[in-house]
């Protein structure tokens, strides 16, 4: 980001940045406002806040945006739903139970969705921190039982596998989330003239595309 900042400021250009709820430790319990001060917990969350500092230091807020999204997925490449989905499939064969994490709540985000509010911060010209996430709040436990459920529905799975909820402490992992991250869009929904879907409906439309590229 600090690159194309830098390349932008000396050549009189704008900036769209995406970037990541991961930026807020999750402490505070209730949606993060796109001004709240950051304190991400991992490498990630502070390469992102790096990132976004960059880009705020060299260009300035009215000649860019920084706009901050969650647990983003879609149809095609690596991500939460595609690899669930396929646990989907292999649990409920061997009849194995899926075990998800249930203590991590923010708000899955499709691609489609991320891609519009994209093309609205360029068109309206809308600058600053702004928010931008499906409508709703899910678990990761959630958004797994949910791709199940759907997943049958969008004729991908002939049955979902048994989802079980379990704590971040039974799933440890290298790097260090936060247990809330749910993003507070609502400036920016008025910002960008658009409504965001609920997740689960964002979630049945990536499903049926990748029904249909199937």
């Amino acid at each position: 980001p600090a690159a194309f900042a830098e390349a932008l400021a000396a050549t009189g250009g704008r900036l769209l940045q995406v970037s990541t709820d991961f930026v807020f430790n999750g402490a505070q319990g209730f949606p993060y406002l796109p001004h709240q001060a950051v304190e991400p917990l991992g490498i990630y969350g502070i390469t992102k806040a790096r990132g976004e500092a960059a880009v705020l230091e060299l260009l300035g807020p009215q000649l860019s945006c920084v706009l901050r999204t969650s647990w983003l997925y879609g149809p095609i490449g690596k991500n939460f739903c595609l690899t669930m989905l396929r646990l989907h499939g292999l649990k409920a064969e061997s009849g194995e139970p899926l075990r998800v994490v249930a203590d991590q709540v923010a708000c899955p985000t499709h691609t489609a969705g991320l891609a519009e509010a994209c093309w609205k911060v360029l068109a309206n010209e809308v600058v600053g921190f702004q928010h931008w996430s499906d409508a709703g709040a899910a678990s990761w436990y959630d958004f797994a039982v949910a791709i199940g459920e759907l997943g049958v529905l969008a004729g991908l799975l002939e049955r979902p596998a048994l989802v079980v909820p379990i704590t971040t402490a039974e799933y440890p992992t290298a790097a260090r989330r936060p247990c809330y991250s749910l993003l507070d869009c609502s400036t920016s929904r008025a910002a960008l003239g658009l409504e965001p879907v609920h997740w689960r409906d964002g979630l049945l439309k990536v499903l049926s595309c990748i029904g249909t590229s199937n």
